[in-house]
This record gives C-alpha cells, sequence and structure tokens, in this order.
C-alpha cells in the first residue's frame, strides 16, 4: 500500500436500510441528512483522498458499523482528476472531524479555529472535553466539571446572578480557570453521560436548558434567564434557561446522543429532549393534546418553536429514564 490512499465508499441497501445508513453517518461526521444523503446516494464515491493508512482504517471501521462498503485504494497522482464530494466536516465549524480507536467521532479544533484548541473525545456516550488556554487567559467552567488539569492553571468560583437570587434558583456557579505564565491544559466531564456539542459565538446568543452548560471562554457572558412562570412550572424543566453571548467558544452537553435541527417556521419538541436553541426562536409551552393525552398517553408537554434558527435536542431524557427504571426498583421488605 502507497503511503496515502483514497477512501471509497459503496453501499447495495434498500431504502429502509439506506435511510438507517445516512442517519447514521450524518451522526458520525455531526452533518444535515440532507448533506449525508446526497453524498451516500452518489456512492461509489471517494469521500477522503491523500489519507495516511491508520487513519484510513478509523474510517473504515466506523463507516462498516454502518453497513456502508469501504475499500482503500492506492491514492491516484495530482494529475488524476477524479470527482468526489468535499470531505464531510462538523457543521460547527469548530475543526477537522474523525472517527476515533474505538469507531465513534472525535471532534477536534484545527489551526484556522478562532477559538481555544479543543479536542471532545468518547462521544456521543461519555463526552470528554479537553481544552488548551492560552497564557494569561481564562476558560469558564461548569463547578465541578473539572477532571484534570495543569498544575499552573489558578481557580477562582464565581457567583452569576448575586446572592440576592440565590433562594430563586436564579444563581449558578462557574469555576474560571487562569492560565498564569504560559498556556495549560484542562479536562473537562460533564456530569451527565451523553454527547456534548461546541459552538464558536459572534456577537451570537444561545439558550440552553439549565443542566446543559459545560464550558464557555472569556468573552462569552453567561448568565440565567427567567422563563416565567408558565414556561418553567408546565415544562417540568427549571424556571431558569442559561443565556450565553457574546463572542468565543461555547460547549455544552447532553443526556444521550445530540442532533441539531434548523427550524423555519414552526417545530415542536418534547420539553425533557431540549438542550439548546439559537436566539431569534420564540417558543410557547402547551400539552400535546388533551388533558386525557396528559395522563394516559405517556406524553407530557411540548415546546412549540417558532422562527428561524437551530435547535439541539437529545435522543434521551432523564426523566423518561427514570420513569422506565422506576418498576425495577427494589421492592421494600415487609416487617
Amino acid at each position: 500500500m502507497s503511503e496515502t490512499v483514497d477512501i471509497r465508499i459503496h453501499h447495495d441497501f434498500d431504502e429502509t436500510a439506506l435511510q438507517q445508513a445516512i442517519t447514521g453517518f450524518a451522526a458520525l461526521f455531526k452533518t444535515e441528512e440532507e448533506k449525508a444523503s446526497k453524498v451516500l446516494r452518489s456512492a461509489p464515491v471517494v469521500i477522503r483522498k491523500n489519507v495516511t493508512p491508520d487513519v484510513a482504517e478509523k474510517f473504515r471501521t466506523a463507516l462498516q458499523k454502518l453497513n456502508i462498503g469501504v475499500t482503500l485504494e492506492q491514492a491516484a497522482s495530482e494529475t488524476v482528476a477524479e470527482p468526489a464530494p468535499a470531505p464531510v466536516a462538523d457543521n460547527n465549524a469548530a475543526g477537522d472531524v474523525a472517527p476515533s480507536n474505538d469507531g465513534s467521532a472525535v471532534i477536534e479544533s484545527d489551526k484556522d479555529h478562532p477559538g481555544y484548541a479543543f479536542r471532545i473525545e468518547g462521544r456521543p456516550d461519555f463526552s470528554f472535553l479537553t481544552v488548551t488556554v492560552p497564557a494569561n487567559q481564562k476558560i469558564k467552567v461548569e463547578a465541578s466539571a473539572m477532571a484534570t488539569m495543569d498544575t499552573h492553571l489558578e481557580m477562582k468560583t464565581r457567583m452569576r446572578g448575586g446572592l440576592g437570587r440565590l433562594m430563586t434558583g436564579e444563581s449558578i456557579f462557574i469555576n474560571e480557570f487562569t492560565a498564569a505564565g504560559g498556556p495549560g491544559e484542562i479536562g473537562i466531564a460533564p456530569a451527565a453521560p451523553g454527547d456534548m456539542g461546541h459552538v464558536f459565538l459572534n456577537d451570537d446568543t444561545i439558550y440552553l436548558q439549565n443542566s446543559a452548560f459545560v464550558a464557555a471562554g472569556p468573552e462569552v457572558e453567561v448568565e440565567s434567564k427567567w422563563q416565567g412562570l408558565t414556561k418553567g412550572f408546565f415544562s417540568g424543566e427549571s424556571l431558569f434557561l442559561i443565556r450565553a453571548k457574546g463572542q468565543g467558544d461555547l460547549w455544552f452537553n447532553t443526556y444521550g446522543a445530540m442532533i441539531e435541527i434548523d427550524v423555519k417556521g414552526d417545530y415542536v419538541v418534547d420539553t425533557g429532549n431540549i438542550v439548546a436553541f439559537t436566539d431569534g426562536l420564540d417558543y410557547k409551552v402547551s400539552k400535546v393534546g388533551g388533558y386525557k393525552s396528559l395522563f394516559f398517553s405517556g406524553e407530557g408537554f411540548v415546546c412549540r418553536f417558532s422562527g428561524e434558527g437551530k435547535v439541539w435536542i437529545q435522543t434521551r431524557g432523564v426523566d423518561a429514564f427514570l420513569s422506565w427504571l422506576h418498576p425495577y426498583r427494589p421492592a421494600p421488605k415487609k416487617g
């Protein structure tokens, strides 16, 4: 085998199997299903050129788990023009996305990323974030989420919202880490098992569910926002959202895998599956059906979004999992 190879994919699916492959392909490379569909429906096609053999094997392992056929071919010479789609990349422009050793996707920033260098491993089940903080710069991290760090990083705890709002739950605690005297690396592990996402805010605003915040750059303002009694109580979630706005990196996590949805018009999401959404989307909380459906269908309240923007959802909900687990709890002994 030559020093570099081209990766060609092919398939022989019926429409049902093809749709499953499209969904898995989109999740693996963190891209939209529409883009994944165009790539797979054009197969056989080269999706990567001039890749080293070890990286190519990682791609092959990950793609074969989706029942997508993979052929590694000797890299074509530069004078040979071969039609191929652009490499599938992370739609958050965070950097290159490549399968890790176990076949799961890794998000890693590239040299052109305007924020901090970072790497997300272990996704989508047990995501772990590693960030390189430049010398004398800061990073904001969810309280108790720091797992590892270089010895010269200094930590201070900040309370966003103030003591006056502490009793209402509107205050949030954030640890600030400063790389004193030189660049330093910090490892961050969220409490919930699941996926992790990244966006680079450019004077943008994103709203997060109360437990979704992981970390942010120093110029990103992180604060709590009152949902209102009706939205908060009936959604079953916190009365407050976390509002992140400004310029810089923002990382957030889910319980389960994460899916990014482009909303144009109206869209409905169960309140337990919402992770984040962009400013510009309005929302209201309502029942799926009538009160009979509320109590007997297993469905509760939903969030009805309207406008144009993005919504990030999680494929599992903590409350739904606890309800499923409840019948299996040990029964108390009598007497």
